[in-house]
């Protein structure tokens, strides 16, 4: 029987020891034939290489490709108290692709497979680990510190976390953007998102940055500054930068976004600095616009975010304490007590006075 081909989504042979080579560039992806290039340009970078890890974590394990549904429960059952149960929802998702790609039956379609993965979230299932958002007051704090440092490092670090959290920019558009997808505006400057984790299809999406009085609060200072000690003259806009203080022409890579923002909380001595993340910036810009009274279209719009579910839930768990219930419960309850000794002392003020006197 003739072996099937391999598509591209992940790339990943039959066994553990017999993988394809990756092809993620440009001249790797002019060798493939046109059909399976579209199929690889149909799925983001990032999703294809989770889909590999999920694979080869499932080929070490014992497992072959292709599988049966009882090889699958058994993966369930094996793993089910060492892995999150969101972890292991996508792996199935990446061995369903997988199996529908190559042309044979969804091995994870079966009722007991969906009855046994919702019976280990109920018994392993925790709270999704989440960054600590940024707010206004905790930004001005992080630029006027490094504002204050002479290190070109902490000048680039200044920009990155200005517009990061000004742009509600993701990593990967962060570390993407190029000094010609910068417009200067009179309001401040507009910057090109050519492509996007909600713009795969690469229309373009422009993010609209406002200048501001305040100094510690301006990207558009802080980019100015910065493009002035880099040279800004190659791109990318985000270099590394060596030990000795060198701008190289590579831009930072995205995990390298979470250090800087972790390490610039941990010298600001925030709450909880070992929280923060490079997700801090975007999740912090959504909740405190929201308190500022920014409308929700407006957060949307400005953020790029495509799922209303994922902004109302940054901004509900920043309005806990708004309209809180026990809150306007407690303030009912201490108001009407205020009101009552109130009345008791306006009462006790009324009465005529009296005499110890006895009358004759």
């Amino acid at each position: 029987m003739e072996t099937p081909k391999i598509i591209e989504l992940t790339e990943i042979a039959r066994s553990a020891d017999d993988f394809l080579p990756l092809r993620n560039n440009s001249s790797d992806m002019a060798a493939v034939s046109q059909p399976d290039c579209y199929i690889h340009a149909a799925t983001s970078h990032n999703t294809r290489t989770a889909y590999q890890a999920d694979i080869r974590h499932f080929n070490r394990w014992g497992g072959r490709l292709p599988t049966s549904g009882e090889v699958v429960l058994q993966y369930l059952r094996y793993h089910a108290g060492l892995l999150n149960p969101r972890t292991l929802t996508r792996r199935l998702t990446a061995i369903k692709s997988w199996h529908l790609l190559q042309g044979f039956a969804d091995p994870t379609a079966h009722p007991a497979i969906h009855k046994t993965l919702t019976g280990i979230r109920n018994v392993h299932g925790k709270p999704k680990d989440k960054a600590t958002p940024l707010t206004l007051e905790s930004i001005a704090k992080m630029s006027s510190l490094l504002k204050e440092s002479e290190r070109l490092i902490d000048c680039r670090n200044r920009a990155i976390l200005m517009v990061g959290f000004f742009g509600a920019f993701r990593c990967s558009e962060l570390v993407g953007i190029k000094w010609s997808d910068i417009t200067d505006v009179p309001e401040g400057m507009e910057i090109m998102v050519p492509r996007s984790k909600t713009d795969q299809s690469g229309e373009g999406q422009v993010c609209a940055i406002p200048s501001s009085d305040d100094a510690m609060l301006c990207p558009i200072a802080a980019l100015a500054e910065w493009r002035e000690r880099s040279d800004g003259k190659s791109d990318p806009v985000f270099q590394q930068i060596t030990a000795g203080g060198r701008v190289l022409s590579e831009a930072i890579k995205p995990h390298q976004v979470n250090v800087i923002i972790k390490s610039i909380a941990l010298r600001c001595y925030l709450p909880d600095a070992e929280s923060y993340s490079s997700h801090s910036m975007r999740r912090g810009f959504a909740t405190e616009a929201s308190r500022k009274g920014a409308p929700f279209g407006s957060i949307m719009r400005h953020g790029r975010w495509r799922h209303e579910g994922t902004v109302l839930g940054y901004i509900d768990e920043g309005k806990r304490f708004d309209q809180n219930a026990a809150s306007i419960m407690l303030n009912h309850y201490h108001k009407k007590e205020s009101d009552n000794e109130k009345n008791e002392r306006g009462q006790k003020e009324e009465q005529p006075a009296t005499t110890d006197s006895q009358p004759r």
